[in-house]
């Protein structure tokens, strides 16, 4: 598919999704070239079932832009980022934040750490580890997970990495009602999301998860 034809179902999403946080031109063209680089690399790596770069705008980056409003602080931690989902995205959109993607796979961070380069994130930094032995000098204000597993295993695994104040947010596709009852009790779910995303009719659930003090 022709670039501008991406272009055009990038920017009539970004209309339908209405962010706070703006997507100007040459962040819109940031993201055309990484569709068009995982889309290059997927034929070799198999980084993502998607195929189609179309169907990439809409359910890889408008579906990562659509959580924009929920990030809490500047340092932001993407677990199981696998192709760079959704932290390549909202970090060519917000330029001020910090960014870790923290991925166990290597050819998955083998392209995530070419695609920040060819694309010129300055603001990513890209770890190759298992979230369990992963330590970090700072704490993140908001941990986000994309397709992971139990959202109980992932606080349990993830809590040593979040501020006092921080919020974990679990993408999710249906509501994941048996997920959330095992959720255990030192964990509350602040808020429970219904994500809309253009152009697909699926459903999206975002979970707020905090700490309880």
């Amino acid at each position: 598919m022709k670039q501008s034809n991406l272009s055009t179902i990038l920017s009539n999403g970004l209309q339908q999704l209405n962010l706070l946080q703006p997507v100007d031109d040459k962040q819109q063209a940031i993201l055309i070239k990484y569709v068009e680089l995982l889309d290059k690399w997927n034929k070799t790596y198999n980084l993502t079932a998607v195929r189609d770069p179309a169907q990439m705008v809409t359910r890889h980056i408008l579906d990562s832009l659509s959580i924009c409003t929920y990030l809490r602080g500047k340092h932001v931690l993407d677990v199981g980022t696998g192709a760079g989902l959704p932290g390549v995205v909202l970090a060519t959109v917000f330029p001020n934040h910090e960014f870790t993607l923290l991925d166990s796979n290597n050819k998955k961070t083998r392209f995530v750490t070419q695609a920040i380069s060819e694309l010129e994130l300055s603001n990513v930094i890209v770890v190759q580890s298992r979230v369990e032995n992963f330590q970090s000098p700072e704490a993140f204000d908001t941990i986000i997970t994309r397709a992971y597993s139990a959202i109980g295993n992932m606080v349990e695994q993830t809590a040593h990495l979040l501020a006092g104040d921080g919020v974990f947010l679990a993408m999710k596709g249906t509501n994941p009602v048996a997920e959330i009852e095992g959720l255990p009790s030192n964990y509350i779910i602040e808020e429970n999301h219904i994500i809309r995303v253009p152009g697909l009719d699926e459903e999206r659930h975002l979970l707020e998860i905090r700490i309880v003090k």
